[in-house]
C-alpha cells in the first residue's frame, strides 16, 4: 500500500469548502501560541480548542479569541485529541497541533481531497523550517515507527504527523481506544486495516512554541515510541467493533463558539 505525496497549494477555500470543518487542537499550556495557532484558522471553519489541565490561562484565552473550548480532565494526547473528535458535529474533522509548529491553514488541500472522494485519511508529512524544528531524536523515533507500520499495514508513509484530515463519522467507526501518545498511529493503522485511502501532503514544520510535552526529550520520544508500538501489536481482525460505539458515549464539556 502507498501513500501519494503531493505540495500545498495556497489558495484561499470557497464558500462551500469552509463549511463544515472542525479543527482539533489539544491543547495543553499552549498560551503564548495560541493566538498564531487560532488567526490561521481557515475562515467558517471551526477551531476546537481541547484544553488538557491548563495551568496558564490557555483556555481563556482561547475562548476569548472566538475558539470553542472543549475541557478533558483526563491527561493524555490521545485522550485530547478523541475529545474534540466527539464534540466535533463538522462533517470533516481536521487535528493540529496547538504549539505553532503547523499551520492549520495547510489543512485546505486536505479537506480538499476528502471532499473530492480522493482519499479518505489525509496526513501531513512535516517539513523541517530551521534548526530546532525537529529534533534529531524525534526525526528517529518518527522514522523507526513508519518502518513498523510499513511492515504491520504494507503503508509506506513517511512521516506520522499530527496533521491530518477525515470524516467525522468514519473517524469515529474505527473505534480509537488509544488515550495517550498511541492515538495517532492508532488511527492510521486502523484506517489502513479498513481499506482507507491514506494520502500524504509536504506541509512546512516549524520551531515549536514554548517545551515539548512529548518529544522535547529523549525520554519523551522514546516513551511516545513505547506507547505507539503497542498499537502495532493489535489484531486487525479484533481491533474495533464495538469499542466505536463506546467512543460516541465521551461527553467532554465545550464552552463558547467560533466567532
Amino acid at each position: 500500500m502507498r501513500a501519494v505525496t503531493t505540495s500545498i497549494p495556497t489558495d484561499s477555500p470557497t464558500a462551500s469548502e469552509a463549511a463544515s470543518v472542525d479543527v482539533v487542537l489539544p491543547c495543553l499550556d499552549e498560551a503564548e501560541a495560541l493566538p498564531l495557532v487560532l488567526e490561521r484558522i481557515p475562515p467558517g471553519w471551526r477551531a476546537l480548542v481541547v484544553d488538557n489541565g491548563s495551568t496558564d490561562g490557555s483556555a481563556r484565552i482561547a475562548h476569548e479569541l472566538g475558539a470553542t473550548v472543549v475541557r478533558e480532565e483526563r491527561r493524555g494526547f490521545g485522550a485530547a485529541c478523541h475529545a474534540g473528535l466527539t464534540a466535533a458535529t463538522a462533517d470533516i474533522v481536521c487535528f493540529c497541533d496547538c504549539d505553532a509548529s503547523l499551520d492549520p491553514a495547510d489543512l485546505m488541500p486536505f479537506v480538499r481531497r476528502i471532499r473530492a472522494g480522493e482519499a479518505d485519511l489525509v496526513l501531513g508529512r512535516r517539513r523541517p523550517q530551521g534548526a530546532g524544528a525537529w529534533p534529531a531524536h524525534a526525526r528517529a523515533g518518527n522514522l523507526a515507527l513508519s518502518r513498523l507500520l510499513r511492515r504491520r499495514t504494507g503503508l509506506r508513509l513517511r512521516d506520522l504527523g499530527p496533521l491530518r484530515a477525515a470524516r467525522r463519522e468514519p473517524l469515529l467507526s474505527l473505534g480509537l481506544s488509544d488515550r495517550r501518545s498511541g492515538y495517532p498511529l492508532q488511527m492510521v493503522v486502523r484506517a489502513a486495516d479498513a481499506g482507507w485511502r491514506i494520502a500524504e501532503y509536504d506541509v512546512p514544520y516549524r520551531p515549536r512554541t514554548g517545551t515539548s510535552k512529548v518529544t522535547g526529550t529523549w525520554r519523551g520520544t522514546w516513551q511516545a515510541v513505547r506507547d505507539m508500538s503497542l498499537v502495532l501489536t493489535e489484531d486487525p481482525d479484533t481491533a474495533g467493533g464495538s469499542a466505536g460505539t463506546a467512543a460516541r458515549a465521551d461527553s467532554p464539556v465545550q464552552e463558547g463558539t467560533r466567532r
